[in-house]
């Protein structure tokens, strides 16, 4: 089982409904996750945050930073 989890959300992806964790059966579909998520968070949310994707454990971890 793999992870994809997003640290300290902001109000963006609690507003589209986006979980702080989800569980994938393949590290594959996991990583596809992540890059979809983090490709969204850059490009649609409101630019008051940066947000870095990082493998951890075999899991994908997307950490939310301030500007």
């Amino acid at each position: 089982m793999y992870q994809v989890e997003i640290k300290n959300s902001c109000a963006c992806a609690i507003k589209r409904g986006i979980p702080d964790i989800q569980s994938f059966a393949t590290k594959a579909e996991a990583e596809e996750e992540a890059n979809a998520l983090i490709n969204q968070m850059q490009n649609e949310f409101c630019k008051k945050h940066n947000f870095e994707l990082k493998s951890e454990f075999g899991n994908f971890v997307i950490y939310t930073r301030p500007n």
